[in-house]
């Protein structure tokens, strides 16, 4: 089976090829003979209840510095000219991430749209978790100070973040005499209009802070993410590093619960994140981990993520 497949991603140019999940799984498809195509989420068009985008035909190799030839762009209608669509541009998860959700919604009829776009868009990470509550930290969503300080009072420490940042960005721990959560506060409602999160803090995080990879609901392998000195974010593009690890009893608990609301909801690639048995977030909009997942494991996760792929592709006939 030959696909075309649509990229839409992040400037190619930009990428970490080390360890771009994105890059890998286009590696996988070429070397399955599907043919690639890279466009931007800005390049989206709607006319005429068409949905369009300028993409460049690209070839890539596991090649620093020569990673990929791309071609002269041709416009796409992704309904029409593509099997797959792969939605894989990194948050932020804003007003423009979600209009791409709903354009891509209109082909999915027609073209297989991974994640699936209406899913990505009801489910951000750290708001689709709370469906899990009984996995989770004590975990307060707010703009108010006064509860926010009550959380802090009740916990003693406590982490505050924004309910749609990513790569561990504005990640702020408050220990239990510091003074500065009023501040902290008034510089999110400043920054965001949305409420922020506050989660209790877990001293175990510098033990890691585990990304288990689910594909079509199923865990396929994990890594445990470890901060470097004098950090609590344990996120790989906030300088962590990756070691190899096992699945526990009890994140098998935690992937057998949530795994098959995952697939039903076409949320077929999905990367969660358990910090000493807690499930803190769930990733939909561009995991990623599967290169250290697979380089410890000896496992090969673009090649189950294409399996999947082409199965579902192929019963839609």
């Amino acid at each position: 089976m030959s696909l075309t497949v649509a990229v839409q991603m992040d400037p190619l140019e930009t990428i970490n090829i080390a360890g771009d999940s994105t890059f890998a799984i286009m590696l996988s498809a070429q070397a399955r003979g599907h043919k690639l195509f890279h466009y931007q989420a800005g390049d989206l068009s709607y006319r005429d209840g068409r949905v369009t985008a300028p993409a460049r035909p690209v070839t890539v190799q596991r090649v620093a510095g020569d990673h990929f030839t791309a071609g002269d762009p041709v416009t796409l209608d992704l309904a029409d000219d593509v099997d797959v669509v792969l939605m894989r541009q990194d948050p932020p998860f804003d007003l423009a991430y979600i209009t791409a959700t709903h354009l891509l919604e209109r082909i999915r009829h027609r073209t297989l749209v991974v994640n699936d776009p209406e899913s990505v868009r009801n489910a951000p990470e750290k708001l689709f978790v709370l469906d899990y509550a009984e996995f989770m930290p004590p975990t307060l969503i707010t703009r108010r100070l006064e509860d926010a300080r009550a959380f802090h009072a009740e916990h003693g420490e406590v982490v505050v973040k924004p309910l749609y940042g990513n790569a561990g960005s504005a990640v702020f721990h408050v220990g239990r005499k510091d003074a500065n959560l009023a501040a902290l506060t008034e510089l999110f409602g400043q920054v965001w209009r949305e409420p922020f999160m506050v989660q209790a803090f877990l001293p175990d995080v510098s033990k890691g802070d585990k990304r288990i990879v689910l594909v079509d609901g199923k865990p396929t392998g994990a890594i445990n993410r470890l901060p470097k000195d004098g950090e609590i974010r344990s996120n790989l593009a906030a300088g962590g590093r990756a070691d190899p690890t096992d699945l526990t009893p009890r994140e098998q608990e935690i992937c057998a619960a949530i795994g098959p609301e995952l697939a039903k909801r076409g949320l077929l690639f999905v990367g969660i994140d358990v910090i000493a048995g807690h499930l803190t977030e769930i990733n939909v909009t561009s995991p990623t981990g599967i290169v250290a997942i697979d380089r410890f494991n000896g496992t090969d996760t673009p090649a189950i993520i294409w399996d999947s792929i082409e199965a579902k592709v192929k019963a839609r006939g």
